[in-house]
C-alpha cells in the first residue's frame, strides 16, 4: 500500500522544514508500505523551489513539480494529483493548518472502515476575522440553495482519497476548476473528520478577502445556472412592470391631460433602474460566456518549468 501526499506550495519557504518534520514524526503510524510526498511549486518567488530541490536530494521520496509561473492553487492541485502514484492520495497544505497528526485516523478510515474518501472540516473558525467568517457562511448557505452539488460548511481541501476517486477527479480536465465542488460532485462514500481551526505555523496567508470573493464566484458559476435563470426572471418582471406602468400612464393622461408633464423625475429613476438591471443581467451572462470561451481555447492548466527525476 502506497500513500502519496500532494502539497501545493506558493511562497512557503518558512514553513516547509516544519511541515517535513511533522510528516516524518507521523510516518510510523501510517500503516502503509511506502510514502511519497509530491510538492507542487506554484511559481513561488521566495526560496521554496531551492528548498524542495534540497529535500529531493536528501530523500528521493520527496518529489517536486515546479510551474513556469504562478497558475493558482487549482492548477497546483490538479498537477499534484496527476503526478501522485499512490493507492491512497492525500491533498493537504504545507502551512500546518491541515494537521499531519490527522493522517493516521484518515488512513484507518479508508483501510478499516471501507470509506473511499475522508474529508476534513473545521468545527470552529476561531482566529479568523469575523467579517470573513460571516461571508464564508453566507456563501455556503447560498450555493447550497442554488446548486444540486451540496458543499459542507467549513470543508477544507485536506482530504484522503482512494485511487478510483483520484482517477474520477482527473477525468474532469475542465479549465475553470472549483475543487470543493468537484470533490462533492464525484460522490463516493465519504467520512468527515472535524477539528478546531489551526493557525499557520509561519508565513502569511495567500488568500485575501477579494481573492476568496472571486473564488466564491467561480464556485457559483461552475456549479449552478440559477444566476442565468434569475437574470431571465428579472427581465420578465421588468417587462410586466413596464406594461403596467404604460397602462397607468395612458389612463392617467386621458383622465387628466394636464398631469402628463409631471413625473419626469420618477421616469428618470425608472430608466436608470432598468438600465442597471440590464447591465447586471448582461454581466451575469458575460461571466458564463467568458468561462465557456476559456474552455473552448483548450489551453493547458499549467506549464511545468522543472521537476524531480
Amino acid at each position: 500500500m502506497k500513500l502519496s501526499l500532494v502539497v501545493p506550495c506558493y511562497n512557503e519557504a518558512e514553513v516547509l522544514p516544519i511541515f517535513r518534520k511533522a510528516v516524518q514524526d507521523v510516518r510510523p503510524q501510517l500503516r502503509v508500505d511506502e510514502l511519497e510526498v509530491v510538492f507542487v511549486d506554484d511559481g513561488s518567488r521566495d526560496a521554496t523551489l531551492s528548498i524542495l530541490q534540497q529535500f529531493n536530494r536528501e530523500d528521493a521520496s520527496l518529489r517536486y513539480v515546479s510551474f513556469s509561473r504562478n497558475f493558482g492553487k487549482e492548477a497546483a492541485i490538479y498537477a499534484g494529483l496527476q503526478h501522485a502514484t499512490g493507492d491512497l492520495v492525500c491533498l493537504m497544505d504545507a502551512d500546518m493548518q491541515d494537521p499531519p497528526s490527522l493522517l493516521p485516523e484518515m488512513v484507518a478510515a479508508c483501510l478499516d472502515e471501507g470509506y473511499d474518501t475522508v474529508g476534513t472540516r473545521r468545527s470552529t473558525r476561531a482566529g479568523e476575522p469575523p467579517i470573513r467568517s460571516f461571508f464564508a457562511r453566507c456563501f455556503y448557505r447560498f450555493i447550497n440553495h442554488i446548486s444540486d452539488t451540496k458543499l459542507v460548511d467549513g470543508a477544507r481541501d485536506y482530504r484522503l482519497m482512494r485511487r478510483p476517486v483520484v482517477d474520477a477527479i482527473l477525468a474532469m480536465p475542465e479549465y475553470n476548476r472549483f475543487s470543493k465542488g468537484i470533490f462533492q460532485w464525484v460522490g463516493y462514500k465519504t467520512k468527515w473528520l472535524e477539528y478546531e481551526n489551526v493557525e499557520r505555523a509561519a508565513g502569511e496567508t495567500k488568500w485575501s478577502f477579494w481573492k476568496l470573493l472571486k473564488y466564491s464566484f467561480e464556485g457559483i458559476i461552475s456549479f449552478s445556472t440559477v444566476p442565468l435563470a434569475l437574470a431571465s426572471f428579472m427581465g420578465m418582471l421588468l417587462c410586466v412592470i413596464a406594461m403596467v406602468t404604460i397602462v397607468v400612464l395612458a389612463v392617467r393622461h386621458f383622465l387628466d391631460p394636464m398631469t402628463a408633464v409631471y413625473g419626469w423625475t420618477s421616469l428618470v429613476c425608472l430608466i436608470m433602474f432598468i438600465g442597471g438591471v440590464q447591465l447586471l443581467c448582461m454581466g451575469i451572462l458575460g461571466q458564463y460566456i467568458a468561462k465557456a470561451y476559456l474552455e473552448i481555447k483548450k489551453r493547458p492548466m499549467y506549464i511545468i518549468g522543472g521537476k524531480s527525476e
